[in-house]
């Protein structure tokens, strides 16, 4: 019943007051009703229980009240505080030297120094708190104590001012009257709010202004200085042509009186002057100046000559000057130039003099360069021919040692193996191998000779290498042998893509150095795989190669082993494989340490698959009998021919012999039969070459075994051969390599009857 009439908004008193009434009129109501069923116990009861819970509503509102005392007087403590905290900040904000106000994050005014605006004596009544920031602007932009610049309205003055008010830092100098200013800067707060900051710089600016004034007078004596050491005249003009500044050199290079030259003089004037002592280079005319100087189109830079006699020449350069003054807006002809312009003036006698005197030198020069370049070219032709002519006589020479030194290898070859003395058979041996090493020396001087040439032809091919390689083991297996070397070559079954007879010989020459260098050990020989190429190695446990001497092994005639003999070579080994495998596009490595060994590294590309490689030589390496076989020799050195007679016969070869083509078709014709097998010399004479004649027989008798031998070691011989069906070989001719021919050769089963003339 309580909660119902009782009025929580009621003062604690009021609420107290109802129920001290309620109470009373509750015990009166008690008091006066009487019946037998103890009604009015209850009623006592329910009002003893009632004034329990008015006690206890009671107690709660004093709690309540004791609360509220204590929220009211934390409050008005709180409010002494901040307002003493206003205080100090209103105190400290005064002390500050510069005018301060804060605007809140609405860009309210919040507060501000007595400072504050103190130099706009119209806009200091309206500063107060709530003042927006554009309408500080707007006060100040109006007021009668701000300088504004020329030709700015307050209008666009406050506009520019808003706009920089939106930066995150600001800082710009406002003139105020009488020459004051004042350096306004806003920072922001964390809050977003705005702190600006006003300080009177007045000192500093007329300080400024003072140190301005003084370097510009030190400036103007620098320049003034700089002008009069320079080598060059200068002159200055204003926008009203009229003569500013200038230096002494000036004067002395246009040879123009003092009184001409003072401030104020006229260009024209000064012009007159000129013209009637200088006249204008080239591509330059009085009017094409005077039109630049009106500079009514706008001045470009100028540049031209004057010219006086005798002989002085000056380089003139005319510019406008950087500086622009701002037109006269009361002025209604604005179609005058508002700029000045300078004049270089340089003496340039001298250099025009040297250029004439290189032109002319430069002339005399060309004369020479072509007169000298004519004698060069004299020279590489006589160079040339004379490399030809070497060339042509290497070729011959060894041509013509071939011949011999074949003749001398049959000879020997055709002595009885049996019934020698011991003796006489070591002396042959010697003879023998002095005869190979001649042999090799040969071959050599012709590779070097037909690499350096540059007529090396060569025909690549698919090559393969466990042929080749097993080959070159049969070599040089009796040779380490005999050094008690250890000679060991790798299996490898890889297709390379290379000149056979070229990269036969560049291997020949590694092994040969590697067996003839090693004292001790063993060489090995390898090919490996690296990529799309094959590297061949060749290993030796040798001396090894000095690093200064690596780049002159290559050399020709440089041997590093200074006691080698000539026996074992002229260094060319070496110098013929660094020409074959640029000549191929093979790369060649080396690396070596002394003491202990060196591995030369050949780089070959490997072959396709489906490219084949040249077919495996027919028949078997074993030499049989040769006895009862005919043999056509066709040879017209008579020394060469008689040695490979002695050499058939000894065989039990019967043998025809002739000196020239002509004469073995007229002894076939004669004799009525065919060989068994034909022998000729390819150079028989103009008339008909031993390949002519091989052609011819091969036309009367198809399939005829033949050999075609030359000490031609080109590829177009042996191509040819190849392509006349006829087998080819080397002087100077090996006895195993012809024997091992006839072996292969059947004899004929019947003498094959011809008509002469046939």
């Amino acid at each position: 019943m309580t909660d119902t009439i009782l009025n929580p908004a009621d003062p604690p008193a009021r609420q107290i007051e109802k129920l001290l009434a309620i109470s009373r009129v509750l015990m009166r109501r008690v008091e006066q009703i009487t019946d037998d069923g103890g009604a009015a116990y209850a009623q006592f009861q329910r009002a003893a229980m009632l004034e329990d819970q008015v006690r206890e509503r009671t107690r709660e509102l004093e709690r309540a009240l004791d609360l509220l005392n204590a929220s009211n007087a934390a409050l008005e403590d709180a409010n002494r505080e901040t307002e003493r905290a206003r205080q100090n900040l209103a105190d400290a904000i005064e002390t500050v030297q510069e005018g301060f106000a804060l605007f809140g994050p609405d860009d309210v005014l919040v507060m501000s120094n007595s400072r504050f605006c103190v130099h706009l004596a119209d806009v200091r009544p309206h500063l107060a708190p709530g003042l927006s920031f554009a309408a500080y602007v707007d006060l100040v932009s109006r007021s009668a104590d701000l300088d504004l610049p020329e030709g700015e309205t307050p209008g666009n003055w406050a506009v520019q001012r808003l706009r920089r008010h939106m930066d995150q830092h600001v800082i710009v100098n406002v003139r105020m009257r009488r020459d004051h200013w004042v350096q306004v800067s806003e920072h922001r707060t964390a809050d977003g709010g705005t702190v600006v900051l006003q300080t009177d710089v007045t000192d500093l600016i007329r300080l400024e202004r003072q140190e301005r004034g003084r370097l510009l007078d030190d400036q103007e004596r620098l320049v003034r200085a700089t002008l009069d050491h320079i080598n060059q005249g200068v002159a200055i003009f204003d926008a009203g042509r009229r003569l500013v500044g200038w230096n002494t050199r000036l004067g002395v290079l246009l040879a123009l009186p003092m009184v001409r030259m003072r401030v104020g003089a006229e260009f024209d004037t000064l012009f007159d002057d000129l013209a009637r002592q200088f006249r204008f280079g080239e591509a330059m005319t009085a009017d094409r100046l005077a039109t630049w100087v009106d500079g009514r189109k706008g001045r470009s830079p100028l540049s031209f000559e004057l010219r006086r006699d005798p002989g002085l020449i000056l380089d003139v350069f005319a510019q406008e000057m950087p500086d622009q003054t701002k037109p006269d807006q009361n002025k209604s002809d604005q179609t005058k130039p508002d700029k000045g312009f300078l004049f270089s003036f340089t003496d340039v006698t001298a250099e025009r003099r040297a250029v004439e005197d290189m032109a002319r030198a430069k002339e005399t020069l060309e004369a020479r360069v072509v007169e000298r370049t004519l004698d060069l070219e004299d020279a590489l032709a006589q160079a040339e021919r004379a490399n030809a002519s070497r060339s042509r006589f290497v070729a011959a020479a060894s041509h013509d040692l071939l011949q011999p030194l074949s003749a001398a290898k049959l000879f020997l070859s055709s002595v009885p193996e049996t019934g020698v003395p011991a003796p006489v058979a070591e002396a042959l041996a010697k003879a023998q191998n002095a005869l190979v090493s001649v042999e090799g020396i040969l071959a050599a001087l012709l590779d070097i000779s037909r690499l350096e040439s540059g007529k090396a032809a060569v025909t690549v091919a698919p090559v393969r290498m466990g042929r080749l390689l097993g080959q070159l083991a049969e070599e040089f297996a009796p040779m380490a042998a005999a050094k008690g070397l250890r000679l060991t070559f790798r299996p490898c079954e890889a297709v390379v893509l290379s000149d056979p007879g070229y990269l036969r010989r560049i291997l020949q020459n590694l092994i040969g150095n590697a067996v003839r260098y090693t004292e001790r050990g063993r060489i090995l020989v390898a090919a490996r795989p690296r990529g799309r190429m094959l590297r061949l190695e060749v290993w030796d446990t040798g001396p090894g190669i000095p690093e200064e001497e690596q780049d002159n092994i290559f050399k020709e005639f440089h041997r590093v082993a200074a006691r080698a003999s000539a026996s074992e070579g002229l260094g060319l080994g070496l110098a013929i494989v660094d020409r074959a495998s640029a000549l191929l596009g093979h790369p060649l490595g080396l690396s070596s340490r002394p003491g202990h060994g060196t591995v030369f590294m050949l780089q070959v590309p490997l072959a396709d698959a489906g490219l084949a490689p040249e077919p495996l030589s027919q028949g078997s390496s074993a030499v049989g009998p040769v006895e009862g076989r005919i043999v056509l020799l066709v040879e017209n050195d008579a020394e060469l021919r008689r040695a490979m007679v002695l050499l058939l016969e000894k065989w039990g070869v019967a043998v025809i012999e002739a000196a020239s083509g002509e004469e073995a078709l007229a002894l076939l014709d004669d004799l009525g039969i065919l060989p068994d097998a034909v022998i000729a010399d390819h150079g028989l004479g103009e008339a008909m070459t031993g390949l002519d004649l091989l052609c011819h027989l091969q036309a009367r008798a198809p399939g005829l075994p033949a050999r075609l031998i030359s000490a031609d070691r080109g590829e177009g011989l042996r191509q040819a051969a190849g392509a006349a069906g006829v087998g080819f070989m080397m002087k100077p001719v090996e006895a195993d390599a012809l024997r091992a021919f006839l072996a292969q050769t059947p004899p004929a089963p019947l003498p094959a009857t011809t008509t002469k003339g046939e």
